[in-house]
């Protein structure tokens, strides 16, 4: 639902009164086309607002919004390949979807929004990019849902979900602190998860968690053509971007306008404080693009001794070989410089700019999956989409689904 944010202040100027269903990704298995959350809006005159497979089941699930709205019940339905029926609806990459779909009925003078209406509405005066979580219940008719705008604000009374409590509360503190999307069944007494049978899936009472953290920062130290090539290619994949540079005739230019901020600073010296002032962090990236030992050694010493999501840094390998030279006499251990990104890249024969930074972000993306194998799908074998298993306490963004039995 997050991800529609963008269209939903637009979406919601319509008339008010209106009916629509709300059906979402609430478990995925094997090679899927987007995560869990994932959610599309359908009204009542079968217009759309968003997409969960790319077109896989789309269809199929603007049938089941209109069921549900038909007669007010949320329904639970689970899509899959099958060979067996070419033509019925499903996921041709041969993954497994569960969708949930939640009726929202129309605004009615003198009563109160339905809580998923009033929630949406909240979320569409927020930024595209900033904090917030939503929190609602799944498998029961008004289920419930809250919008918290910051992960401090989080508290259980806020929350007000029937049978939120104990380890299924802990779990959801700890998605909406860790910027995560997760499913947490709320097992009743005497049933189990694993009696589940049926194309619906229902299991009773559960509540999915979709949150955001703040976006990660990309630092990219060099105001040359690499850097202005590097910073809309980093700011595609979500991260705000500072570009730094020590010389204002170089970092003022306009074409370093499209940065989330410009610094003029010495590298070394503005990571240190940015450092100092708390506002980097282990999602933090560097890209080190001066090509200038001057700026590039203290720079280095400072980045190698934070614990940073990635350090990268640009030139050739006689340079990298000197750089590490550089780095052992000021100190820097081994074990640290060998963290170290460089020569910068993955090995796409990137000459280019542009093509520079394609192989830069290619590298970011695989430093950040320690799955990838950076080999062409073709040659490769099993889901192209792999999911990432459980954990108690999430560390990092997931998509998950635990159950409390």
């Amino acid at each position: 639902m997050l991800d529609l944010i963008p269209s939903l202040g637009s979406w919601l100027q319509r008339p008010e009164d209106r009916q629509f269903a709300v059906a979402t990704i609430v478990a995925a298995a094997g090679s899927v086309p987007r995560p869990v959350g994932t959610s599309m809006i359908v009204t009542g005159s079968g217009e759309v607002l968003g997409s969960l497979s790319g077109g896989c089941v789309e269809g199929a699930v603007v049938a089941l919004a209109q069921d549900a709205m038909d007669d007010g019940s949320p329904r639970r339905k689970a899509f899959g390949f099958s060979s067996a029926d070419a033509f019925a609806a499903g996921l041709t990459c041969g993954g497994e979807l569960d969708v949930h779909v939640e009726p929202v009925p129309a605004d009615m003078p003198g009563q109160a929004a339905h809580p998923l209406r009033a929630s949406l509405r909240q979320l569409a005066e927020l930024a595209a990019d900033e904090p917030v979580a939503l929190v609602r219940g799944i498998g029961t008719p008004g289920g419930g849902a809250v919008v918290i705008r910051n992960s401090e604000g989080f508290s259980a009374a806020a929350l007000n979900l029937s049978g939120l409590q104990g380890e299924p509360l802990f779990q959801v503190e700890a998605l909406v602190r860790s910027g995560s999307a997760g499913l947490v069944r709320l097992a009743q007494p005497g049933s189990c998860p694993a009696d589940r049978t049926g194309d619906d899936k229902e299991f009773g009472p559960a509540v999915l968690v979709e949150s955001r953290l703040a976006p990660p920062r990309m630092l990219v130290f060099g105001a040359n053509d690499f850097g202005a090539a590097l910073v809309p290619a980093a700011r595609l994949l979500g991260y705000h971007v500072t570009l730094v540079d020590a010389r204002p005739a170089f970092a003022n230019q306009p074409r370093f306008a499209v940065a989330d901020q410009v610094v003029t600073d010495w590298p070394h010296r503005y990571l240190a404080a940015e450092a100092a002032a708390g506002r980097v962090d282990n999602r933090t990236v560097a890209a080190v693009l001066t090509h200038d030992p001057k700026f590039d050694i203290p720079l280095l010493e400072t980045a190698l001794a934070l614990d940073l999501a990635y350090v990268g840094a640009m030139g050739s390998r006689r340079s990298h070989l000197q750089r590490v030279d550089n780095l052992l006499a000021a100190g820097v251990r081994p074990e640290r410089i060998a963290q170290l990104h460089s020569p910068i890249g993955l090995d796409l024969g990137a000459v280019t700019p542009a093509e520079v930074a394609v192989s830069i972000t290619a590298e970011l993306l695989a430093a950040r999956n320690g799955a990838a194998r950076c080999i062409p799908l073709r040659d490769a074998s099993g889901p192209i989409h792999q999911q990432h298993p459980a954990r108690p306490v999430p560390t990092n963004t997931t998509q998950q689904e635990i159950a409390w039995t």
